[in-house]
């Protein structure tokens, strides 16, 4: 990630979770464990790498939790941490202020 400009705890916040993809991943991982190949599913534009890298970025801000089952081929399941899980009210709050903007949105045009 890029250096901090400020020292305000939003500018860490919106580095986290800026883009397209975060905070989606975090919304379908709301409803509980998912496989990898879950979360591609859900995410049908996303690619391989890209999806990968999100993943490790969210694990290792602590608001995801990796876990490796063992066998063949390896299972891989991420889920909310704690942390993960104090977000999903904010995001809910986003799309809830997004739903009600937009009928003010085309009345005003």
């Amino acid at each position: 990630m890029k250096d901090v400009v400020s020292r305000c705890p939003i500018e860490e916040v919106m580095r986290l979770l800026s883009g397209r993809w975060p905070t989606l991943l975090l919304y379908y991982l709301k409803d509980g464990t998912k496989r990898f190949s879950d979360l591609k599913r859900d995410n049908p534009t996303l690619s391989h790498r890209i999806l990968a890298l999100e993943l490790r970025k969210l694990e290792g801000a602590g608001v995801i939790r990796r876990t490796a089952r063992p066998g063949y081929p390896l299972r891989v399941e991420y889920d909310l941490t704690p942390a993960g899980l104090r977000l999903v009210p904010l995001i809910d709050a986003l799309g809830d202020w997004w739903e009600e903007l937009q009928p003010a949105k085309s009345v005003a045009a």
